[in-house]
């Protein structure tokens, strides 16, 4: 089941690239290990996964609680094929936003190859959407794919 993104001009996209001294296939081997997703996530953020019953990076779900502190937010991400062969993406089932698709490509590039992260989202209104926008848009989004893409590239640049 493929969940399609709300039209509407709230929607919003972020994106980050960074060439890595590796292969795509040593960047799709990277994400395929099931401890990564919890290494990704930058400190003082911590991943709880309650449920992981992905097959592979295109199928399958993922249950996890993100803790801010003493702040829990559940969330559910369904994991689907990307927009390429080289890629994969996990799209929001139930959570903190009213829409996000995360799209993680790999392409190769000059010197290596290229990750791209691709962030779909859109917020909610009230309360909910005011915290979304906190924890999920402008600088904490743009620290946690600095984040990601730093320490993807210490592991696989070894």
């Amino acid at each position: 089941m493929t969940i399609s993104s709300p039209v509407t001009p709230k929607t919003k996209l972020y994106e980050k690239r960074s060439v890595m001294k590796t292969s795509v296939a040593q960047l799709t081997a990277f994400h395929e290990r099931p401890d990564i997703f919890a290494k990704l996530s930058p400190p003082p953020l911590i991943v709880q996964v309650r449920r992981d019953d992905r097959k592979s990076l295109t199928e399958g779900d993922l249950e996890f609680t993100l803790w801010f502190g003493f702040f829990p937010v559940k969330w559910w991400a369904r994991h689907e094929p990307g927009p390429t062969t080289t890629s994969f993406a996990d799209v929001m089932v139930a959570g903190p936003l009213a829409y996000w698709r995360h799209e993680h490509i790999f392409q190769d590039a000059p010197g290596g190859a290229e990750l791209i992260d691709r962030i779909t989202l859109a917020h909610d209104t009230g309360l909910r959407g005011i915290l979304s926008r906190l924890m999920f848009d402008g600088l904490p989004l743009q620290f946690l794919f600095f984040y990601r893409h730093l320490r993807t590239r210490s592991m696989v640049e070894k």
